[in-house]
């Protein structure tokens, strides 16, 4: 009962930080909590270690600063066993940068994580296949998705499978990982449409300075829309062998 009502205190400290845009006096902050001083200063020193980014000090006051922040407590063990299972495929499966910040993370999500469950994870039955190769792109795969995050119209020369060179610019949207491809979502001005690159067939990146004019999360959703009436239209013209039966 300690451990959950000390976990429903610590997630409205955070909440209640994420509120306040500039510092704000511990005892506002406890006497809002309806706490001590002395129990506020343990549960600010308590979320610090598990990754909150909080700056200040008694007497000054606390800010919380953007970042991200995992607290075990909220975590059941299929949570955890799904994040682990996660970690271990991007290590196997993502480019180089990728699959150390997925070892990074696991490493400290088990840092703070009690050592019974901490063990547990350690031991764990899931395992993830090694990948037979790993598709060879000749672009950084971060830089890809740093401009994808800075939302950043980018400079891209691609050569398709007909071996036919072309250069373009493009505002990547987002990254899909295949088994054996990386596909990356983009608007391309050239067509003035939505497109799909391989990544292994990018030859050269050079992002633009600026952000494109549209934002990330619009583009998205047209895609998915776009995406949704051109199944709808291929299920229309091949329907499925049971469902034959049902088309006049």
């Amino acid at each position: 009962v300690f451990a959950m009502s000390r976990a429903t205190r610590l997630l409205d400290l955070l909440q209640l930080l994420r509120r306040h845009r500039y510092p704000v006096a511990g005892a506002e902050l406890a006497r809002e909590l309806e706490i001590s001083l002395r129990t506020l200063y343990r549960d600010i020193a308590a979320l610090q270690a598990q990754g909150a980014h909080i700056e200040g000090e008694p007497g000054v006051g606390y800010v919380l600063r953007p970042g991200y922040m995992l607290p075990p407590l909220m975590l059941s063990p299929e949570e955890l066993e799904a994040l682990v299972l996660g970690a271990r495929w991007v290590s196997d499966r993502g480019d180089a940068r990728l699959g150390a910040a997925a070892q990074n993370a696991l490493t400290k999500i088990v840092a703070v994580l009690p050592k019974d469950l901490a063990d547990e994870l350690d031991s764990t039955g899931l395992m993830v296949v090694p990948s037979w190769s790993a598709p060879r792109v000749q672009v950084d795969l971060g830089d890809v998705r740093a401009a994808i995050r800075a939302e950043s119209r980018v400079n891209v020369r691609y050569v398709d499978l007909k071996e036919q060179a072309s250069e373009r610019v493009v505002w990547p949207i987002a990254l899909g990982f295949f088994e054996h491809v990386r596909i990356l979502v983009v608007w391309c001005e050239l067509r003035q449409a939505f497109r799909h690159l391989r990544a292994d067939r990018i030859v050269a990146w050079e992002p633009l300075a600026g952000r494109y004019p549209k934002r990330r999360a619009a583009l998205m959703k047209a895609w998915k829309i776009e995406r949704e009436e051109e199944n709808a239209r291929y299920e229309a013209e091949y329907p499925r062998p049971g469902e034959m039966a049902t088309v006049q």
